[in-house]
């Protein structure tokens, strides 16, 4: 009996030590550091906000915008709240990155597989591609864009017609769904999608490069094609590699569509520096601001892990 209490005794000490290790003692210490250091400043900023004879309210937000916005995805007059005006901001920051992220990737994947193609055309043009668009500021593109090409369309009277729609300075208007999309919008997604599908094009490459050769010498010597075997063979291997850094991809381009107030599309950032004009509340709006840029940061990462997982070899 004394022996299995001796054993048993020892198994707790066991379990003790391997809980509390230095690793664990650490990550504590840290913890408790990381809460002291935001209690403190979220103590500091308040106190010199009520100094100020401000307070951290966001009563502000049911008062009357008294502003219009040009792209509103609902109605919206001025006469509505602030909160409404935020809500407009957020649809058009989702739509822009919905659109830019589903587009860079179709085009990052079409790039990156081209850098590797055995036509030495195509693989200089997607270089060239590649290394123009990643070693450009994201802000200059956007203004070569909007500025460049979308102002220098020609008038509504005088749209081009493109078959299934027609393009003017106003934006792309597609006559069977009624529908115009902005100038500002397109310019937005378009950048976006370039400088985006840039550095997906050099993952993709990367991931493709990372499945060993003797797949592909497997594959060509079962008869597949070049299209079947990187559609069956190397894409679903080489995904692996590929999803978690094109995580770091969709939340920059999060991050990014914030640009968009440079040349004018109504997102979320625009209506609110708007919104801190007109309310004097500036600490109050941007910690809404990111709050919201957090909260989608947050999705997006949660999303591709869960993605990345159902791509992962599980261990037997």
């Amino acid at each position: 009996m004394s022996a299995s209490n001796g054993k048993f005794t020892a198994s707790i000490k066991d379990r003790f030590n391997q809980f509390w290790n230095w690793r664990t003692i650490a990550q504590l210490i840290f913890l408790v550091v990381g809460i002291t250091c935001s209690i403190l400043a979220w103590n500091t900023l308040a106190r010199n906000m009520r100094s100020s004879g401000l307070a951290i309210s966001f009563d502000f937000l049911g008062d009357p915008a008294s502003f219009d916005i040009a792209d509103t995805p609902f109605p919206y007059q001025a006469s509505d709240s602030y909160t409404r005006a935020l809500q407009v901001g957020l649809i058009n920051s989702l739509k822009a990155i919905s659109v830019s992220i589903i587009s860079a990737t179709i085009v990052g994947i079409t790039v990156g597989i081209s850098r590797l193609s055995t036509n030495w055309l195509l693989k200089q043009i997607a270089r060239v591609y590649v290394e123009i668009l990643r070693n450009t500021p994201l802000l200059l593109q956007l203004f070569f864009w909007y500025s460049a090409i979308f102002l220098s369309l020609p008038s509504t009277s005088d749209r081009i017609s493109l078959g299934f729609a027609t393009l003017a300075k106003d934006g792309l208007t597609i006559a069977a769904l009624k529908m115009t999309i902005s100038s500002e919008f397109c310019a937005l997604v378009l950048g976006l999608t370039m400088f985006s599908s840039a550095f997906i094009a050099e993952i993709v490459r990367g991931g493709i490069l990372s499945v060993p050769k003797g797949q592909t010498e497997a594959a060509k010597a079962l008869g597949l094609s070049n299209f079947q075997t990187m559609q069956k063979i190397v894409l679903p291997q080489a995904l692996r590699v590929i999803i978690p850094s094109l995580t770091s991809q969709y939340v920059n381009i999060a991050k990014n569509s914030s640009l968009a107030i440079a040349i004018g599309y109504t997102d979320i950032y625009r209506i609110a520096s708007t919104t801190i004009n007109q309310t004097g509340r500036p600490v109050n709006v941007i910690l809404i601001i990111m709050g919201t840029y957090l909260a989608m940061s947050l999705t997006i990462s949660a999303s591709m892990n869960l993605l990345n997982r159902q791509f992962q070899i599980v261990e037997r």
